[in-house]
């Protein structure tokens, strides 16, 4: 099937789309529907594959289609809404492997000026359901950044070993890891940005990579919110530094402006999430599985997206603060943040746990069957909260937890306390792991009969 990758810009679809079919094609035949509008026109009307093909072949100089060896790269598809249903044809056809990109898949088509723009192809395509393979991309992770910094995977094993026998890294392991984690913090994972770094080992050019592409994520609210949204939207990405710095990290609308209701902005809060460019993490009623269940839908903390969205939107000069160790009352903001973007980039839905008495939980997770609470501390301070569920299993159902942090591994009865880059090897149930036995359908029909036989005599 066509593969759909979507993704925030600037996280690397398109160069990863065009190197795989470069390494694994005869010929590629790449459309951008932003940069190349008129090619639009291929795709209007009828859907046929070679009608397709042979106008894309007119107006793209060298292009060939040739059976099984050419792969066909739709760049920016959420552009051209009828390239997003040819995928279904193009199935069907099956001559040509096609890749489709999208960045604002989620957000195309909102307000009635975006609309009235696309008015000629509203009633006519269809998102082709069961026709394409969806894949979400993120910016790079931390083990990938640790690639980038030219650590192998041998290395990121052995350090995996200790997460696993609970052994603390060596000591000059354990510093490499801690530097490179912190360098992580302070840049992030947008491409641009690593590879400024690694190119320049300047941090000035990572913040005028980062400035660049935090101005293309604002102008992209501009460009694709409705009109009516617009300020809205930007005041409550504008928020986020501000919401992760109060001691309740719950996001409020009072924040974004004095006397907002959740009525006037949770539109706007929707389009950004939609957007990819944040994240949410829920309350939870209690800290049980389904944590999907038990979650309050009206009580929630955001994230940026990408932790160097959010040092970005900080102070000029804050990297600097991160690597030299000088934040701080908000460096749990970002210790909880990097947090929140190691489970992101795992596809995980993000949920904490808060009372009114103050007791709360940072993050959870589903592992081996059970709710599992992740502390998150910039410090070795105690977490009070997380001694008092452990310490009560009958009243929070809680078990066992994990504490991540700028220290090395250790262990205090139920909790495991690790350093914050260990996050990277966290593992969590999936539904398509398990093996379902064979059901004895055979000895359930005998079984039938031999009752209807018994009811039949006794009758």
């Amino acid at each position: 099937m066509p593969v759909l990758i979507k993704g925030i810009r600037q996280c690397g679809k398109t160069f990863i789309a065009r190197k795989f079919a470069s390494e694994h094609y005869r010929h590629v035949v790449y459309v951008n529907f932003i940069q190349d509008k008129g090619k639009s026109e291929a795709f209007t009307g009828s859907k046929n594959i070679d009608r397709i093909t042979l106008y894309l072949s007119a107006v793209i100089p060298g292009a060939v289609f040739e059976p099984g060896q050419t792969c066909i790269i739709l760049d920016e598809i959420q552009e051209c809404p009828d390239a997003r249903t040819s995928l279904k044809f193009f199935r069907e056809d099956g001559r040509y492997d096609v890749i489709a990109t999208g960045s604002l898949l989620g957000v195309m088509g909102y307000g009635s000026s975006r609309r009235k723009e696309q008015n000629s192809s509203l009633g006519r395509n269809s998102v082709p359901v069961g026709s394409e393979t969806i894949m979400a991309m993120y910016t790079l992770d931390f083990e990938e950044f640790l690639w980038a910094n030219g650590i192998g995977e041998e290395v990121i094993a052995a350090v995996k070993q200790c997460f696993l026998a609970e052994k603390p890294v060596p000591g000059a392991l354990h510093d490499v890891f801690r530097q490179l984690f912190f360098r992580y913090v302070a840049i992030g994972g947008l491409p641009a940005a690593v590879n400024a770094y690694l190119e320049k080992n300047n941090i000035g050019y990572v913040a005028k990579v980062c400035g660049s592409v935090l101005g293309e994520y604002k102008d992209d609210m501009v460009k694709y919110a409705p009109d009516d949204a617009k300020p809205r939207i930007l005041e409550c990405f504008s928020s986020i530094p501000a919401q992760l710095a109060k001691e309740n990290k719950k996001f409020q609308y009072s924040v974004v402006r004095k006397n907002a209701r959740a009525s006037q902005y949770e539109g706007s809060l929707q389009w950004l999430e939609d957007a990819g460019i944040i994240c949410r993490c829920y309350n939870v009623f209690c800290p049980e599985l389904p944590l999907a269940g038990n979650r309050k839908n009206d009580v929630f903390k955001i994230y940026a997206a990408d932790i160097g969205l959010l040092v970005q939107m900080l102070d000029a000069g804050v990297r600097a603060d991160i690597l030299h160790g000088r934040l701080l009352m908000y460096k749990g903001a970002i210790f909880e943040s990097v947090m929140a973007d190691f489970l992101h980039k795992k596809g995980q839905s993000l949920y904490y746990y808060q009372k009114d008495s103050g007791l709360e939980l940072d993050f959870l997770i589903r592992q081996d069957g059970e709710c599992v609470a992740c502390e998150v501390k910039a410090t070795g301070s105690k977490a009070k909260s997380l001694n008092t569920v452990i310490a009560h299993p009958e009243t929070y159902h809680i078990h066992r937890a994990l504490k991540f942090g700028d220290y090395n591994v250790g262990r205090s009865g139920d909790v495991l306390t690790l350093p914050a880059y260990m996050a990277m090897f966290l593992e969590f149930d999936r539904a398509d792991d398990m093996i379902l036995p064979p059901v004895d359908v055979e000895a359930a029909n005998k079984a039938a009969c031999s009752m209807s036989i018994n009811f039949s005599s006794e009758s």
